[in-house]
């Protein structure tokens, strides 16, 4: 039943060529291959570039597609997930179908297409977490869905894999900006200050609390402003901006009917040999030992949930309703890993919580490729 439901508009040659694809070798690359690469934006390295996505997103893609087919608890046939494979069957298709691309002009079209299926994927975390809620409702009350490791070991490798996914289109499509700001090489930034992304960051979160608030508490940057290294700016801003927002809204949780002074997040960045860590700390009254291990999960949230709100997420800003459906933080750890680096969280029930965000310096370590 369920297949007829996937495949009823795709043709029985198109799904035998996802099976192709998907069984093929996917190629990671690390952030320093793309600098190095894209360093000098020629007609030539445009034309390597798309050749090189014109192999290798279908394998990605299709890889995902098969996944979809056969998740546990009947996850597959949720209405929202069908939609999301549907997505990334139309992209599979529109990838296999694009011609040989030997000229600019077929580059050129080709950076369009790719352009229209990074749009058409826009709304698959949500859609996704909404897919994880149809299957909530419906699961016996003894199943914990913080225990549901398979699903929780999928969604991992299915995001890891859409932020590669994405990070390659982007990259491609953003070396044809006219005019690129200084020092950037398509998505990255060459000379990237971490206390500027982390200060725009908390700008970022603390708008967000005064408007849900009417206050929030200040944040405090400490660390060497003259310090740069090459990074992706909109991954880590992704990544500060939730860790700030959980402090934020923790502080001002605890400290709104207090008559006491409500202290500061303090984001402090640090840069190493190796690594370049920023630590967001807060006195929010930190996490119990049982709540810390089911951060990292997915949907677990001490937020108000915004599904429950919104059932149709075609239009839902993913950025501000972040929080609620308990993805923020999984999702960071893997933006983290994604370059080689990490996130763990500590916490002291009763005093705060303190985020380490590791970030690698080097740059070279391999996509890790699900």
């Amino acid at each position: 039943m369920a297949a007829r439901k996937f495949y009823e508009s795709f043709s029985k040659s198109l799904i035998d060529d996802v099976r192709k694809w998907g069984s093929m070798k996917q190629t990671g690359v690390s952030l320093r291959n793309m600098m190095e690469f894209c360093s000098k934006t020629t007609e030539k390295n445009l034309l390597i570039s798309a050749q090189f996505l014109h192999k290798e997103l279908p394998i990605r893609i299709a890889r995902r597609a098969i996944e979809l087919e056969s998740l546990p608890y009947g996850l597959s046939e949720k209405p929202a997930v069908l939609k999301v494979h549907d997505w990334y069957l139309d992209s599979f298709r529109d990838l296999r179908s694009f011609p040989s691309i030997k000229t600019s002009s077929d580059e050129l079209e080709f950076t369009k297409m790719i352009k229209m299926i990074k749009v058409r994927h826009n709304n698959v975390v949500p859609m996704m977490a909404l897919g994880v809620q149809q299957l909530k409702k419906g699961l016996h009350p003894k199943i914990g869905y913080e225990n549901l490791d398979e699903i929780h070991q999928f969604l991992d490798r299915f995001y890891m894999s859409r932020i590669g996914i994405r990070m390659l289109i982007g990259q491609h499509v953003a070396l044809h900006d006219p005019n690129p700001a200084p020092n950037c090489v398509g998505y990255i930034h060459t000379k990237m200050s971490p206390l500027q992304v982390a200060k725009a960051a908390g700008e970022d979160a603390r708008a967000i609390c005064l408007r849900e608030y009417g206050s929030a508490p200040e944040v405090d940057i400490y660390g060497d402003p003259n310090f740069t290294f090459p990074y992706v700016p909109t991954h880590l801003e992704l990544m500060v901006f939730e860790l700030v927002k959980n402090s934020l809204r923790a502080v001002q949780e605890k400290f709104m009917d207090s008559d006491k002074l409500t202290p500061p997040v303090k984001i402090i960045v640090a840069d190493g040999i190796e690594d370049v860590t920023i630590k967001v700390s807060d006195e929010g009254g930190g996490i119990s030992r049982s709540g810390l291990s089911k951060i990292f999960t997915y949907l677990y949230s001490t937020a108000r949930n915004p599904l429950d709100e919104e059932s149709d997420l075609g239009t839902a800003d993913l950025t501000t309703t972040m929080a609620g459906y308990g993805y923020g933080l999984p999702i960071s750890r893997l933006y983290a890993r994604y370059f080689g680096g990490d996130l763990q969280v500590i916490s002291m029930e009763g005093y705060g919580t303190d985020a380490y965000l590791h970030l690698s310096r080097l740059g070279d370590s391999q996509e890790p490729l699900p």
